[in-house]
């Protein structure tokens, strides 16, 4: 069987590449409205390669926002059906200075990392590059008739802006999703030699704030030292949200943390991991962290608060003496196992209005947010991944969390009733988010040589 899946694979290399160059050409940024055409260019492109990688059943779903490609073959209701989640959107592009080529213009560079060749473009590893692993390892499969179980997909466009509209979706179409199991390309593994499987995901809780002082930008001259300046007063105000110990100050904010046992942070801390490297990596000379916990505890099973933009005043060329009349910031709080986004958003907003002075107001607008995620080890899914994976690296991969959030996994789980797998082939070093974001080719196509061993052991364990 996975013979004549490799060969067909390595027949159509060349082919497989190029076309996800063509997905990787279209500027899909859901955040930005001045790409809208874009994004739903995409989703009728990744429509267009699902029809022709045998997909029985294709169309483009409307929402109240970006469409929902979706397609499935179904065969065999006897057998299992697996349900394939990716999306087609990505982040915006900037600062596009820093990009060494054009983020939607693609090409392969060698690197440390994969002297084999990467490619580089918005999207390559998050998520264009692996959700088209599926797409292509399906094509194999049914090419070579061999796809062993029903496969359905359901690609979104809001992905990189909360999800807005899928729940929806979802709620709207259970019938049409129901399924065994969500099989999800958008995580990562350790490295190239140690290959993981990611078992939790971190919740989200994203909030803008805003602070108001006079009614207007005042001379800094004039009225400077008698009237308050909010780009002043909200750094104070963000500073006290950690304390020495880079604790979280909000009252009620570690109420509900499941804190792993002993046995646990030492189980984790049997994966490889050198802070030396990670630092070297990010060009740092030391981390920096909440006390009492490792690097690896610190980005996966401790939640954050972080400020991801500040602005206010003057930011142009040269010199302008203002006091501004406004300051901004966006913060968002990585949330672990039984913190709710909902309940944290409601405890930040209500602790940063009590800790601003009564010289300025304040507004916390909330964002999107979502849920912690879990997956157990001895799940039909887990043992399927772990089994696939030792089948192409060679070894037994690491169960791993992520820092990352995917707000939509705990969502299925709620609305379809069942277990996901994060089967993800990128790399911390792969600059999702980043400028110079790239995917090495080497964990391209493992991905779509592993894909198919997923497949096949599932349903052997299903029918066991």
């Amino acid at each position: 069987m996975h013979q004549k899946i490799k060969e067909y694979i390595e027949s159509h290399r060349e082919r497989f590449l190029n076309e996800l160059f063509e997905l990787l050409r279209i500027p899909s940024v859901s955040a930005d409205p001045q790409y809208k055409e874009a994004v739903f260019k995409a989703a009728y492109k990744t429509a267009e390669f699902l029809k022709a990688a045998g997909i029985q059943y294709v169309e483009v779903c409307p929402t109240p926002g970006y469409p929902v490609v979706y397609g499935e073959h179904l065969f065999d209701p006897s057998l299992p059906t697996v349900l394939v989640y990716g999306h087609y959107d990505v982040q915006p592009p900037d600062p596009l200075d820093l990009w060494e080529s054009g983020p939607f213009d693609p090409v392969v560079k060698k690197t440390d990392i994969h002297p084999e060749g990467a490619v580089f473009a918005r999207g390559a590893c998050d998520d264009k590059g692996q959700f088209f692993m599926h797409v292509k390892a399906v094509e194999a499969m049914l090419a070579t008739d061999t796809m062993p179980c029903n496969v359905k997909f359901m690609i979104e466009g809001e992905e990189e802006v909360g999800s807005e509209h899928l729940a929806w979706f979802v709620a709207n179409n259970k019938e049409k999703l129901k399924c065994d199991t969500i099989l999800i390309s958008d995580t990562g593994i350790l490295s190239n030699e140690t290959p993981s499987i990611c078992t939790g995901l971190r919740g989200l809780s994203y909030v803008e704030v805003e602070v108001v002082g006079p009614n207007r930008d005042l001379h800094s001259g004039l009225y400077g030292g008698a009237v308050p300046n909010p780009i002043n007063i909200l750094a104070k105000m963000i500073a006290s949200l950690h304390d020495e110990n880079n604790r979280i100050t909000i009252p009620g904010f570690y109420d509900d943390v499941v804190n792993l046992s002993d046995e646990e942070r030492r189980l984790m801390a049997e994966a490889p991991h050198s802070d030396e490297a990670f630092k070297k990596s990010i060009g740092l000379k030391n981390t920096w962290g909440e006390s009492g916990f490792t690097t690896p505890e610190r980005t996966s099973i401790r939640p954050t608060l972080d400020v991801n933009g500040i602005w206010g005043g003057y930011t142009g060329e040269g010199a302008k003496t203002v006091i501004p009349s406004k300051a901004f910031a966006k913060i968002s709080m990585r949330l672990v196992p039984n913190q709710n986004p909902d309940k944290i958003t409601r405890l930040f907003s209500e602790h940063f209005i009590k800790i601003a002075p009564d010289c300025v107001s304040v507004k916390v607008k909330p964002h999107h947010g979502g849920e912690p995620y879990v997956s157990p080890l001895d799940s039909p899914e887990y043992q399927a991944a772990s089994l696939a994976m030792q089948s192409t690296f060679g070894k037994k991969p690491v169960p791993v969390r992520s820092g990352g959030s995917i707000p939509i996994v705990s969502l299925f789980e709620r609305e379809l009733g069942v277990k996901s797998i994060l089967l993800g082939f990128g790399l911390d070093s792969d600059a999702i988010h980043s400028p110079n974001e790239h995917f090495g080719l080497f964990n391209y196509y493992i991905g779509i040589e592993t894909i198919p061993y997923f497949y096949e052991n599932y349903v052997n364990i299903k029918k066991a």
